[in-house]
């Protein structure tokens, strides 16, 4: 028996073993359904390419959207120690902080404004440049700039041209403009919270960390969480824990475990053959997730990183990264980007870009003609639309129903039109003129707001940004309270991003890493 047990040991879930486990008066369990993080691609800040498909996701895909012409999507979700902060490319942004604070005077979460989030922001960052009001530099979680590739730093150029103006920190009081990311990268690797916090206290007598453990369902008696009931090595058994159960297995995970253990809407679950044990509507309801689409550009010459797919230039790429640990291995290729309104009344920037010196870096991205090219993706970062995550079957080993419902709302469609017309004018400036021959995806065939409607049904994405299925707040629908615990269930939290009750505006790795460090303060003090 554990005092806590902790359900997926994602970037939330390892934050909170690392933190709880700082008490030796607690014991502390972690228990995740992946391996540890030992494939090779993991620590290298290039790798994640090779992360959003093979065996460390789930393999998920949506259902077919009827607003993105009845297509399916991929839809990594990671299946291994660090979970998304495992596989993502690393992108170190955190949101403005009018999105925190809208969760605490607009959505009834006390305690969360961006005032209240700072400090563990803070408190997580070990940045090896900034440091002061907005960051931390003694953090776990390295953060750090590449060494950007010259085409990202002429994409940061041409951004200025087409109007936007540069700014050095995305992290700071405003987000607008253009410059280069931080990522979640040290000395040349990736810094997940695998990595960051679990790592250096594995030695700890009062934390045990199981891997290849499959969560079937929680145990709950009497209205309270007692335990959860797993598989290893096809073994079931019943673990039992004497505080709280704490599911942090992500925005699809954590609402399917919920729904499995009897926990969510009663007609959804008697529908499938799951006994109910509490009804709570809002289970997997109010998913969110940033609709990515993306603009390709044909390279004039092998400017970019699509060279090194000879394997000539693997070989020096390697023999750099050996000798002093730098050069395009130590890149995330995302190493550029930018905030700008696509609907000018909006108080913050509403599109975020991500530039690649590549074409073809991510699954399901298509090459360019030449095999030498760039991309220029954008999302709506405040979308309208919500989607759902619903059980298949009462078998845990099913996949669940994940619908993002892309583009329900009419509005979050045209903000993507934005994102297209900006990407192509910021393609089209002077600084890009000598290194592209043209543009390749949308084309000549996309000539107005109509054809880019088009365009955006038949090729947008997602950016991997769910949150929101277990939502935090008081009023109906939500499901965790402000202080994470289930409602209407004893000893039982959910603590991850699936608690955001709105997305934030930009990428959610970050973020989910406060989570978890606010969610540690928020139980240790509940004692």
């Amino acid at each position: 028996m554990s005092d806590y047990i902790i359900v997926g040991g994602g970037s939330a879930g390892c934050v909170l073993a690392a933190r709880l486990s700082e008490d030796p008066s607690v014991t502390v369990t972690l228990l995740e359904a992946g391996p540890r993080d030992t494939n090779f691609y993991i620590h290298l800040p290039v790798g994640f390419f090779k992360m959003t498909a093979g065996p460390l996701i789930w393999g998920y895909e949506t259902a077919a959207g009827s607003e993105i012409d009845g297509r399916t999507m991929v839809y990594p979700q990671a299946r291994v120690l660090g979970g998304g902060s495992s596989i993502n490319a690393q992108v170190f942004t955190r949101g403005c902080p009018e999105d925190y604070d809208a969760w605490a005077l607009e959505e009834g979460c006390t305690g969360w404004s961006f005032k209240d989030v700072l400090p563990y922001f803070k408190k997580s960052e070990g940045n090896d440049t900034f440091v002061g009001d907005y960051h931390g530099n003694e953090g776990p979680l390295g953060v750090s700039f590449c060494n950007p590739h010259p085409l990202t730093r002429i994409f940061v150029q041409a951004a200025q041209q087409a109007g936007l103006p540069f700014t050095a920190d995305f992290n700071a009081s405003h987000q607008e403009g253009t410059g280069f990311y931080q990522t979640t990268t040290k000395r040349g690797k990736r810094s997940s919270t695998a990595v960051g916090y679990l790592k250096p206290v594995l030695g700890r007598k009062n934390l045990t960390v199981r891997t290849g453990v499959f969560v079937n369902r929680i145990v709950i008696e009497n209205g309270r969480a007692t335990g959860v009931e797993i598989s290893e090595n096809g073994n079931p058994s019943l673990l039992h824990a004497a505080r709280e159960v704490i599911v942090a297995a992500g925005a699809i995970g954590s609402p399917k475990l919920l729904m499995l253990s009897g926990i969510g809407d009663a007609t959804h679950l008697k529908a499938v053959g799951v006994k109910v044990i509490h009804d709570l509507p809002g289970v997997g309801q109010n998913l969110q997730d940033h609709m990515d689409v993306d603009v390709l550009a044909e390279l004039s010459g092998p400017y970019g990183i699509d060279r090194y797919k000879k394997r000539r230039w693997q070989f020096m790429a390697g023999l750099e990264y050996t000798l002093f640990g730098k050069g395009p291995i130590a890149s995330n290729i995302v190493e550029g980007g930018a905030f700008w309104w696509g609907d000018k009344s909006e108080k913050t920037p509403d599109i975020q870009f991500h530039f690649l010196p590549g074409a073809g870096v991510e699954e399901g991205i298509g090459s360019v003609p030449g095999g030498n090219g760039c991309t220029l993706n954008s999302y709506h970062v405040r979308p309208r639309s919500r989607g759902s995550v619903t059980l298949r079957s009462s078998d845990p080993r099913d996949a669940p129903i994940i619908d993002p419902n892309a583009f329900a709302d009419p509005y979050d469609l045209e903000r993507a039109i934005d994102g297209i017309m900006l990407s192509r004018e910021i393609l089209a400036q002077p600084a890009f003129r000598p290194f592209i021959r043209r543009e390749h995806l949308p084309g000549e065939a996309v000539t107005s707001r109509e054809s880019a409607a088009v365009f955006a049904r038949q090729y947008a994405r997602s950016a991997y940004h769910p949150v929101g299925t277990c939502r935090m707040g008081t009023g109906k629908g939500a499901v965790v309270d402000p202080q994470l615990r289930v409602r209407g269930i004893e000893g039982l939290r959910v603590c991850d991003s699936s608690i955001m009750p709105r997305l934030i505006s930009s990428n959610t790795n970050a973020a989910t890493v406060m989570i978890g460090e606010k969610a540690a303060d928020i139980i240790g003090e509940a004692v």
